[in-house]
């Protein structure tokens, strides 16, 4: 079993940055695909980013895509969310997710690829 705890999050007025952090509670194997996903009020869960083990492939959602930027230390168990020019609109729960035994392993788009879930942290984005 594998724990995820996020941070980061917080209040933040539109345009600012925030970085969000998610440490695994053990080390990462070579076939570790890791995603950000987040929920607002009333929406479903929906993808935000997904980075393969070595760091050199990486997926984002189009809403996010040139603004938000994932990356990873597999050395430090860490991957991290830079967003910026944060927009109200990506006001929500920030959600970081992990599946290990992943072949190809390339990034994941989908909540069912995941099978390691943080329990969230919240950015509110003011206009």
């Amino acid at each position: 079993q594998v724990q995820l705890v996020e941070s980061g999050g917080g209040l933040v007025q539109a345009g600012g940055s925030l970085r969000l952090s998610c440490v695994a509670s053990r080390h990462t194997p070579r076939t570790n695909v890791a995603g950000w996903f987040r929920q607002a009020p009333g929406k479903e869960r929906e993808f935000v980013a997904s980075i393969n083990w070595r760091g050199d492939r990486t997926s984002y959602a189009d809403s996010v895509k040139g603004r938000f930027t994932i990356t990873r230390d597999n050395s430090k168990d860490t991957v991290w969310l830079q967003m910026d020019s944060l927009k109200p609109e990506d006001t929500a729960v920030y959600y970081c997710a992990e599946d290990h035994d992943v072949y190809p392993v390339v990034p994941k788009t989908s909540i069912d690829d995941y099978r390691y879930w943080g329990q969230g942290t919240q950015v509110t984005v003011s206009s």
